[in-house]
């Protein structure tokens, strides 16, 4: 999988926006405070990262792509940036974050269980979750189809309602979880998610 991450970094072009970046970026500050340590899980060319220094938040992006952290580095100067396993342990002591970021990248994890329960072991007692991932309703994919979101050999190895991750956050023992879509009216194809360690 890490080949796969590393080439499709390396055909990226340079300086990407990532989809629906104010709305993710509104959603991820609300949570953000000076001076925290946040994970940013899956950084990827370090957008967000450059956003949490900006606001006063001490960050650590981690990615599976090397190719990735290359541009995160030159991006953002400074930043700690790690590679790490796919689906493998997060090289950090437990409660290392008062936050952990991930945007886009429950839906590409292999070993949910497992990813879920490392990024709860590194959160403080008290620690936030963030997770957005598209929204997959039973008319989105009804109307699609469910090649449409997750093709045979694509990276989407998951779909998620607002049930089913709300369900899955729970059962990996975050409280106070909270999911709601958002995007423009009509077309709300993405969900927010919060929950507390």
């Amino acid at each position: 999988m890490r080949e796969y991450y590393e080439e499709l970094w390396s055909e990226l072009p340079d300086r990407l926006e990532p989809p629906d970046f104010a709305l993710r970026r509104r959603f991820l500050l609300g949570d953000v405070t000076p001076g925290a340590r946040v994970l940013d899980v899956g950084c990827g060319e370090g957008t967000f990262t450059a956003e949490l220094v900006a606001m006063g938040a001490s960050p650590v992006g981690v990615d599976v792509a090397e190719a990735a952290l290359r541009r995160a580095r030159a991006r953002v100067p400074g930043a700690d940036f790690v590679r790490v396993q796919f689906d493998g342990e997060l090289p950090f002591a437990d409660g290392s974050f008062a936050l952990a970021w991930a945007s886009e990248v429950i839906e590409h994890v292999g070993d949910t269980a497992r990813w879920l329960s490392e990024l709860r072991r590194v959160l403080e007692p008290g620690g936030v979750l963030l997770v957005t991932t598209p929204s997959h309703g039973r008319l989105r994919v009804a109307l699609g189809g469910v090649e449409r979101f997750s093709p045979p050999l694509g990276d989407h190895l998951h779909l998620y309602t607002r049930r089913s991750l709300a369900r899955t956050l729970r059962e990996f023992g975050f409280s106070e979880v909270t999911v709601r879509l958002a995007g423009p009216p009509l077309l709300r194809r993405m969900l927010l998610a919060r929950g507390r360690r």
